[in-house]
This record gives structure tokens, sequence and C-alpha cells, in this order.
């Protein structure tokens, strides 16, 4: 899978619809500087540089995301395949016990047949037949029944079609659920490979190094915080100056960071939802990302998104591949609090959309639910903008 690693940003592009600003050149210096400081070439025993176990653990971070959105596809497949299954079999046990009622009917004709000497072999050739069908065509049995043996005969022929389609359905369906089964303990292996592959890199670490990851981290979400915040004055010097020129009132796109505020033209229910959905949100920060997770204690990015809408009445898919595609998509200029970023080229992460170019999103493993620009990780990063009610 490629590798979703930080991109370098340039200054005066647009992205997702809407024009970014340039970075303080103190603060581009800043992490050059740092950075510089962590790149130091490997030693003589081929130990990796710094930049180059934090470029890999980064990766491995991604990875393990981006398998995790495949372990939740498949975790749910597997949920709803194993119910399909549960019912067939169900199905067929009921199937079952009426094709042996109707076997049972028509062998007490074919005994008291036997014993009053009359027509004795029939039925029970019959119910001794491979194919009962093939039976009535060559013996012409229906024509020697009563109307009451023939009910039976008839129920009994219905059941055990119906029995073997059924059996026939389950048994597909198992397969399926197997299959399913498979690609859910392949995902869940591939997680926990990436996660333990990141944590033997860290392992190697001393207390300084680590302090030093930590540090650029830091300044990397500083700096992504920054162009946020210039991002959300030039919003709202752009919504001034048109307000000013329409001679209009007319609320802005998303710079408010508290409740959203939205246009004449937007469901206003959409605010009311988007209020709930983000206090929610704000009262899970701090709680830890777990792969699979979907709370209360913890969650992966899908997991919080889902749970964050659900608190607002709104039911949205499991994984990010389908969140994305449940609601109308707009561009970043045009984001609302409550709407869903979602990141990368396979579409594996996702955070809810604050104003002012934040969000809160699960970021990582090791990490916890927490606000972030929504350029934490580059304008390259960004995906798309989904408003989901």
């Amino acid at each position: 899978m490629a590798s979703h690693h930080r991109k370098p940003r340039s200054a005066g592009t647009r992205v997702a619809g809407i024009r970014t600003p340039a970075l303080a050149t103190a603060a581009l210096t800043s992490v050059a500087l740092l950075s510089q400081t962590a790149n130091a070439a490997p030693s003589d025993d081929g130990k990796p540089s710094l930049e180059e176990v934090e470029k890999k653990v980064d990766d491995l971070y991604r990875q393990a995301e981006s398998a995790t959105e495949k372990y939740n596809a498949a975790k749910e497949k597997t949920t709803k395949q194993r119910k399909r299954t549960d019912g067939l079999m169900d199905d067929v046990a009921q199937r079952t016990q009426k094709l042996n009622e109707a076997r049972e009917e028509l062998g007490s004709y074919a005994a008291a047949q036997y014993r009053t000497g009359a027509s004795a072999p029939d039925t029970a050739a019959f119910l001794l037949a491979d194919t009962p069908q093939d039976y009535f065509d060559q013996n012409q049995l229906m024509s020697r029944l009563t109307a009451r043996q023939k009910g039976a005969v008839d129920d009994y022929v219905t059941e055990q079609s119906a029995t073997m389609r059924q059996r026939q359905e389950a048994t597909e369906s198992l397969a399926t659920l197997t299959d399913a089964q498979n690609d859910l303990k392949i995902a869940k292996a591939t997680v926990q490979k990436k996660l333990s592959d990141a944590r033997e890199l860290l392992s190697r670490l001393t207390a300084q190094e680590k302090a030093r990851l930590a540090a650029i981290e830091k300044q990397r979400q500083e700096e992504a915080a920054r162009e946020a915040a210039e991002l959300a004055r030039q919003q709202a010097a752009e919504q001034a100056a048109a307000r000013q020129e329409s001679g209009g009132t007319s609320a802005g796109t998303g710079s408010s960071s508290t409740a959203p505020s939205a246009s004449p033209s937007d469901d206003p229910s959409y605010a009311t939802k988007a209020e709930k959905a983000l206090a929610f949100a704000r009262a899970q920060i701090g709680k830890p990302y777990v792969w699979g997770a979907t709370g209360p204690d913890s969650y992966d990015c899908s997991g919080l998104t889902q749970a964050v809408w659900k608190a607002a009445g709104v039911t949205l898919p499991r994984t990010t591949y389908d969140q994305v595609n449940a609601g109308t998509t707009v561009s970043l200029a045009d984001a609302l609090p409550g709407d869903l970023i979602f990141f990368y080229d396979d579409v594996s992460h996702v955070g809810v959309y604050i104003g002012n170019g934040m969000m809160i999103h699960a970021p990582k493993p090791g990490a916890y639910v927490r606000e972030e620009s929504v350029f934490y990780d580059g304008e390259s990063s960004i995906h798309s903008v989904v408003r989901p009610a």
C-alpha cells in the first residue's frame, strides 16, 4: 500500500476549493531547524537516523489505520453473514421438522395399506424412492390414492423441495461466512503486525530521541494550527466582503468554532443536529484511539464519527469507505461544523469539522481523541468533505 507520509505544502495553492495561506517564515524555520537536529546521519553500525525511524513509524501507523478500516468492513460483513446463516439454519431445521411430520403421515398410510392389503406397495415404495417425482411419473401413484392421501403426498413433496432449496442456500451462506471470517483474520493480523513493527522501532529509541520526536510532532501540530487560523481569518474577511457587497447578512460557511451557522439555502435542521453531534464529540476528547473500537471508552476514527452522529439521531455506516458516500459532498470552502473530513487516497481516515479549519478526530494508534487542524498531515492529504445529514 502506498505510504501517506506528510507532503510539503506550497503557499498560495488551492485545495478542495479553498485558498490556503502562506506559512509564517518563522514557523518554517523552526520546523526546519528541529528536523535538521533529527536528521543525523546513520551511525557507523548502520542504525537508521531519527528521521528515518520517524517516517517508518508514521507510515506503519497509517498502514495500520488503513488495515483497521478493512478489519471494520470484514467484521461488519462477518456479523451480517453470520446472522443470515443462522437464520437459514433455523429455517432448515423447521423445514426438516415439517418434512419429518409429512413423512410420518405418509408412513401411517403405508402401514394401514399393508394391514388391509390394499395397494400396500404404493405409498411404501414412494417413501423409499430416491426421486419421488419420478416415482409418480412411472407408477401413476396419484391416480390410486384417496383425496386425503393425495394431500399428504403433496405436502411431503412441497416440504421436501423447500427443504432441499433451504439446505443448499444455507450451505452457500456458510461458505460465504467462512470466507468472511478468513478475511477478518487476515485484516486483524495485518493491523497487529503493523502496530508491532511500529512498537519495535520505537522501543529502540533512547529517551532523548523520543523527546525529540515528540517535539517535532508538536511543532507540526502548531504549524497546522497556525495555518488553520489564517484560513479562518481569510474566510471571515471574504464573507464580510461578500455581505457588504450584497448588502445582506447571510451567515458564514463554517468559520464558527462553536455552533454551526447555516445559510438560508441550508436545511435549518442540520445546524441543530450538528450542534448535538459536536457536543458529543467534545465530550470524547482525551479518550484513547483503539483500532476497531466504537466507544464509549475508546474509538478508532470512523467509530468516533459514527458515534458522534448517532448522538444527533443520524445513523452512519461503520467504515470510512461507506461514510464517505453517506451524505452530500461539499468543498472545504463551504464546510460547516459537523461535516465529515476524509483523508488520503484510500479514504482511510475521517474527522468531524468544528470550524476555523479545525476538527475533532481519533488520530492514530497511541494517540487520543483531540482537536486538530484539518491540515495536520498536509493539504494534499485531504480527500473530501461530506455533509451527513
